[in-house]
């Protein structure tokens, strides 16, 4: 039987035990469904259950985490300091790349997507990788699944629980090449409910290997204390 890590959403992980160990799973969704803070809360609930977590993040740098987590009473830094956490900046390294691509050509440099875990510490057991779409441009759909097949395979070679985070316009793309290698997929979505006329947050557990998964969109919050599921099917 699969280890089962908490994702850090309390009504979730009652629904389906947490997400299946050493395995991936993509998040997709609109922007401002709170992707990053789904990746943010997992790292959260791991960190708390002394999981050796790293952070990958190709958007932001870690001052602007830090900002984002302790908007939520997150305390990043702590977790930094005890050495159960750690963050992976790349945003200037995809700054530097772009140049590069001016100068040499992008054949040379197209993404590989399994270098992103190159300078992970062996103890790191839980990977969240926010997000890829920066290392997608200009890939056809071939050299997408070839480079992306390669990334979940070393992941689960590592015995890493991961999750990968993909914007909305890469989602777009690649999104049914990427749910081919992925062990799970849940997207994030922001739709007007039509019994209220009231806009809402849901996600779709698209698929979760190995796990019973409600067919139901689940409603959620973004609150003051993160993603929190106020679809309660246990009680339907």
């Amino acid at each position: 039987m699969l280890e089962r890590i908490k994702t850090g959403i309390e009504g979730l992980d009652s629904l389906i035990e947490g997400f299946p160990g050493g395995r991936s799973v993509l998040i997709t969704g609109d922007a401002g469904s709170g992707k990053t803070i789904f990746g943010l809360q997992f790292a959260k609930s791991s960190c708390e259950n002394g999981i050796k977590t790293a952070y990958i993040t190709t958007e932001e740098d870690e001052e602007d985490l830090n900002r984002q987590s302790q908007s939520f009473g997150w305390d990043f830094k702590s977790y930094r300091k005890n050495g159960t956490l750690d963050f992976i900046g790349l945003a200037g390294l995809r700054a530097r790349v772009t140049e590069a691509e001016m100068n040499i050509g992008v054949e040379a440099i197209k993404g590989n997507f399994d270098k992103l875990i190159n300078d992970l510490s062996p103890d790191v057991k839980v990977v969240i990788i926010d997000s890829l779409g920066s290392y997608t441009a200009k890939l056809t759909p071939y050299e997408f699944r070839d480079r992306f097949d390669l990334l979940i395979y070393e992941l689960k070679r590592r015995g890493i629980t991961s999750i990968i985070i993909l914007d909305s316009a890469t989602s777009q793309e690649f999104n049914e090449l990427a749910l081919f290698s992925v062990y799970g997929a849940i997207k994030l979505m922001k739709r007007e409910n039509p019994y209220t006329g009231q806009r809402e947050r849901v996600m779709d557990i698209v698929k979760m290997r190995s796990t019973k998964t409600p067919i139901e969109f689940l409603t959620y919050e973004i609150t003051s204390d993160g993603i929190e599921l106020i679809t309660d099917l246990e009680k339907e």
